[in-house]
């Protein structure tokens, strides 16, 4: 309610923010790699529980589906933009990496309250959490 606070107290700012809702599937699957298709809800249902028994996802897609980061949109920020990035993630532990940055500001395992964590260039979202990091942009790519 209070905002996201630095680690001097201070409330930080944003130019953009970015979330990363990261879903994993469990879909029977046939031989020759195509999912399986079924008349209606109740047919799937003991097919997709043999699958999700194997706690091995079949597809992991962020937002909601294939391509939605890339097709879509594009997550685009200029020189000197501060942005923050949420991630969540449904089941599994993910371990975002910002490539050629450190997030100015982290706060892992969905602490929103605690301190953050400075300087990271990788992180913990952990199963079924969420994380949030603040960058400023400090050069083109």
């Amino acid at each position: 309610r209070d905002g996201l606070r630095d680690g001097n107290g201070e409330l930080v700012t944003y130019d953009r923010a970015f979330y990363f809702g990261e879903q994993d599937y469990y879909v029977p699957m046939n031989e020759d790699g195509t999912s399986q298709r079924f008349e209606n809800f109740a047919e799937q249902m003991v097919p997709m529980l043999e699958v999700m028994k194997g706690l091995v996802p079949t597809h992991i897609a962020l937002n909601g589906e294939y391509g939605a980061l890339t097709r879509h949109i594009r997550l685009e920020a200029n020189v000197g933009e501060t942005v923050l990035m949420l991630h969540s993630q449904a089941n599994n532990p993910s371990f975002p990496h910002l490539i050629g940055g450190h997030g100015d500001w982290v706060w892992p395992y969905g602490k929103f309250n605690n301190p953050p964590d400075q300087g990271l260039e990788s992180w913990d979202v952990v199963a079924g959490g969420t994380a949030a990091a603040v960058y400023t942009f400090q050069q083109e790519g």
